[in-house]
């Protein structure tokens, strides 16, 4: 294996009892496993309602003996986010960051609109990105993770609030053959689409589980445990992904 990756998205971290639990048995399951994941990836909802507070309990939580990557959610507010996960000076623009992992290139991307649900990926967010890929050897694979998947996922809630203006994101990806795949979270549903060429892979949420229409009218399934995916990165450049869900020890 090239690249053993880890993912999880969406632990709505709130200083309650259930959201510590789950995220505490996921992050004990990952640094439990007998070979350490190269990286985990964490792709935004990181605290429920952006408090530096839930911030420096995610640090607590977090904190594992390989690289942790995140970019920010839509319940994530930029300055707090930066200040007490980061360690960084608050500020309120866009939170991006590339990793080198491994041979590859991890860009963590703000897909976040301050205040709403949907997501862009601003122009200063594009630039960057295509400054980040264009700098890169032209054989440096490259993923790229934010938050809000691009494309349907065929349910109204995180269809909603998918991201917009996908068109700025899909001229990226042509521009870029060596961007691999589009890494996100948002939606609560472990999914796996296409978008420009690319596989879209959805991690599924650590707090509660998206149910589908056919699965009943209530949206959200507070019982199936929290869930997480394993991303491997071959010589081939292929992407496999394997889904896991952590049961209470």
């Amino acid at each position: 294996m090239t690249l053993l990756l880890a993912q999880i998205s969406d632990l709505h971290l709130d200083g309650t009892d259930r959201a510590t639990r789950r995220a505490t048995r996921v992050m004990d399951y990952l640094r439990a496993l007998p070979r350490p994941v190269d990286a985990l990836l964490v792709t935004g909802d990181i605290a429920d309602h952006g408090e530096e507070a839930e911030y420096e309990q995610a640090a607590e939580i977090l904190a594992a003996p390989f690289p942790v990557l995140t970019c920010p959610g839509n319940h994530d507010v930029r300055p707090a986010y930066r200040k007490a996960l980061l360690r960084r000076p608050p500020g309120p623009g866009p939170v991006n960051q590339v990793h080198h992992i491994a041979g590859t290139a991890i860009l963590m991307c703000d897909s976040t609109i301050p205040g709403h649900d949907e997501g862009r990926l601003d122009s200063e967010t594009l630039a960057w990105m295509h400054t980040t890929l264009d700098g890169l050897a032209p054989d440096t694979p490259a993923l790229i993770a934010f938050h809000q998947p691009p494309v349907e996922l065929h349910h109204p809630l995180p269809d909603s609030g998918r991201l917009q203006e996908p068109d700025a994101l899909a001229a990226l990806l042509h521009a870029h053959p060596q961007v691999v795949a589009v890494l996100t979270g948002h939606a609560h549903t472990a999914a796996a689409s296409t978008f420009a060429g690319r596989p879209v892979i959805v991690a599924p949420a650590v707090t509660w589980t998206l149910r589908l229409p056919w699965e009943g009218d209530q949206p959200a399934d507070r019982e199936q445990p929290p869930g997480l995916a394993f991303h491997i990165l071959d010589d081939d450049l292929r992407l496999t992904t394997h889904y896991r869900v952590v049961l209470p020890a």
